[in-house]
């Protein structure tokens, strides 16, 4: 169990340090992403973008428990 929290962490980390490119590329305004903007508050749901990652991390631990 220890080994996954650590390789779950360390793809956190690596997705948090290459955000910024991930965001050029359009990951995280994806169709199905909710971006609702007031004048006061923004808000931003990212439904898409949360599901992918799950499929993908989902992947990768079912690959590395084979």
């Amino acid at each position: 169990m220890s080994r996954v929290l650590i390789i779950v962490g360390l793809v956190f980390v690596v997705v948090g340090i290459l955000w910024p490119w991930l965001a050029r590329i359009g990951l995280g305004r994806l169709p199905g992403d909710i971006l609702i903007e007031r004048e006061n508050f923004s808000i931003y749901i990212p439904i898409t973008t949360g599901l992918l990652f799950s499929i993908l991390l989902s992947v990768m631990l079912w690959l590395l428990s084979r």
